[in-house]
């Protein structure tokens, strides 16, 4: 399977997937990414704890699953109108997922790290595909889920990625300056980019992660 075939981001559900009750704030969840047998689809499924010890044994070998967290101090629609607004490397990362072109594998995975390390993102684990191996990375605010592939970066290839990275989010950022600030009011400087050394090491899969 394609990794991201038939697949951008997945928002978590409000409501569990077996019981159909509704997640409460706070409340603990499993999420699960499984892959449809009859479409190759990947899909997102949100289980209440019990739910899931229901449910585990009967489901096909899922691609990943992990515990998270429901939260409703925000409407998923706020948390995302919020984060276009203010992190203009979410709103990069996010076009260049949806687009999901081959050629900007490198930017994309160097535009999570980045959030990871502003913690907009964090990583729930890693699963290894015939294909690649795939980080799975949760949105701290809005739940959704986003796959990065792991491009494998040398070092010696990390700077020109960096390069692209800081190119497109100062286009980002001058682009928006302009719309903004007709008058010509200075645009805000470019975003952070990391360090070389940053992008070639990853986090550990948290405790409970399971591939």
């Amino acid at each position: 399977m394609a990794i991201n075939e038939n697949w951008n981001i997945r928002s978590r559900a409000h409501a569990c997937a077996h019981s159909g009750v509704p997640f409460e704030d706070g409340q603990v969840l499993v999420t699960v990414l499984l892959e449809d047998e009859k479409t190759g689809e990947l899909l997102r499924k949100d289980f209440s704890k019990a739910s899931w010890k229901e449910v585990e044994s009967t489901l096909t070998t899922p691609f990943f699953f992990w515990r998270t967290e429901f939260t409703v101090n925000k409407s998923e629609g706020n948390a995302r109108a919020e984060i276009a607004e203010k992190e203009t490397a979410e709103t990069l990362l996010r076009r260049l997922v949806a687009e999901d072109s081959i050629t900007t594998e490198n930017t994309r995975y160097i535009l999570a790290v980045m959030l990871e390390r502003k913690k907009q993102l964090k990583q729930t684990g890693t699963r290894e595909t015939a294909e690649a191996t795939v980080l799975v990375y949760e949105h701290s605010k809005s739940g959704e889920i986003y796959l990065i592939r792991d491009p494998e970066l040398r070092l010696d290839q990390i700077e020109e990625v960096q390069k692209e990275v800081s190119r497109l989010l100062s286009s980002n950022s001058a682009q928006a300056a302009s719309e903004n600030n007709p008058a010509g009011a200075p645009a805000n400087p470019p975003a952070e980019t990391l360090a070389p050394t940053d992008a070639g090491s990853q986090p550990a899969a948290p405790d409970g992660a399971t591939a």
